[in-house]
């Protein structure tokens, strides 16, 4: 009897341990398997929305000038989201007058879901001497400049930040005397060309802005301004 205790004492202690380890490992295990399933959740990206800022002075740099029709207190600097032509989001900057702020941010969040691509967004200012055909060449979409019109009668509505040009190598200025705007988008005076970002009547990415009351300079008879869009 004796001898039977102290060997059923034994098994006890000797299963004490094994009843425990389970119990131990099953949390450990749970744990592990529960923590990588949260990480994607919690670390999926999401497209930071529009931010407006006021602009100065130093900021606008040669854009803007004394006796240009607007202040710098009545623009904003815009910062949205665009698609490049890689395909990966990116985020840009545009210049525009206060009173379009709205319309410029509901635009292009509506560019952005559509995957429209865009080359590029910085302000002119980044260019020597804010030179537009500088701004045009590289593909760059822009909106405030303080410029005359190309016939050099009255400021253009970029002036006022009433005026956004879109993807403006690929969708140029021509003019009913052959002029070309930027000097080097003679491959793209063919409109049948289908390359991302060229525009094209009735395109979504057209609709976006006209929808909202802007005008597309590609609709105009003389001069054609595919890149051009404008509220006044």
């Amino acid at each position: 009897m004796v001898v039977l205790a102290a060997m059923s004492a034994t098994v006890l202690q000797c299963r004490a341990p094994e009843s425990a380890q389970p119990t131990s490992s099953s949390t450990a295990t749970t744990r592990s398997t529960t923590t990588p399933h949260a990480t994607p959740t919690s670390t999926s990206p999401t497209p930071a929305p529009a931010v407006v800022h006021p602009v100065t002075v130093d900021e606008l740099g040669a854009t803007w000038r004394p006796g240009c029709p607007v202040g710098p207190e009545l623009l904003r600097r815009v910062e949205v989201n665009y698609v490049g032509f890689d395909g990966q989001t990116h985020r840009g900057e545009l210049v525009v007058h206060q009173d379009v702020v709205a319309d410029v941010t509901a635009i292009f969040e509506q560019l952005h879901r559509m995957h429209y691509p865009i080359a590029k967004m910085h302000t002119v200012a980044d260019y020597p001497g804010a030179e537009d055909e500088l701004s045009m060449e590289d593909n760059n979409t822009s909106a405030f400049n303080c410029r005359l019109l190309p016939s050099g009668r009255g400021w253009a509505l970029h002036a006022y930040g009433r005026a956004i040009d879109v993807n403006p190598l690929i969708n140029p200025f021509i003019d009913g005397g052959g002029d070309i705007q930027p000097k080097t988008a003679g491959p793209y005076l063919d409109r049948n060309r289908t390359d991302p970002g060229i525009l094209h009547g009735g395109d979504p990415a057209v609709r976006t802005f006209t929808d909202r009351g802007w005008r597309w300079g590609g609709d105009w008879r003389s001069p054609k301004d595919y890149q051009h869009f404008e509220r006044s």
